[in-house]
């Protein structure tokens, strides 16, 4: 599936990706300024949270929990991750099997820590405003 977007669509975007994931574990990849922070910032607002979204780029992980305090998803940032240890020593597995989604940025970063049932979204820039998103299930 392929949709071409501005940031203005960006909540139909989402639903988008929500109604053709086949599972809670979405990886996001797409070069440096391609939208993948910003995608997943709409993505957690869609979902209900009252938190303010923001890049786990130098934390690596990010939690979001729901008005009632219960947990929606966790937002992952593995760019500046240097092996795959590294996401073991932070406990990824575990993070992968809670009942939350798991928004990932660079996942290229763990392939092979990955689950097999994830969505795969691939973000391509065509334009200073304008983005081609393709969703692999």
């Amino acid at each position: 599936m392929q949709i071409t977007y501005t940031e203005g669509q960006l909540q139909e975007v989402v639903k988008q990706i929500i109604i053709k994931a086949k599972s809670k574990t979405i990886c996001f990849y797409g070069e440096m300024g391609a939208g993948k922070t910003t995608l997943i910032k709409e993505f957690i607002k869609e979902l209900g949270s009252m938190d303010n979204p923001n890049s786990p780029t130098y934390g690596i992980v990010n939690e979001y929990n729901g008005k009632t305090g219960d947990l929606l998803a966790y937002h992952f940032d593995f760019y500046r991750l240097n092996n795959e240890t590294e996401a073991l020593d932070l406990g990824l597995e575990d993070y992968l099997s809670a009942d939350a989604w798991i928004l990932i940025e660079w996942p290229e970063m763990v392939k092979s820590l990955l689950p097999n049932d994830k969505t795969e979204v691939y973000i391509e820039i065509l334009s200073p405003n304008t983005r081609k998103l393709t969703i692999l299930d």
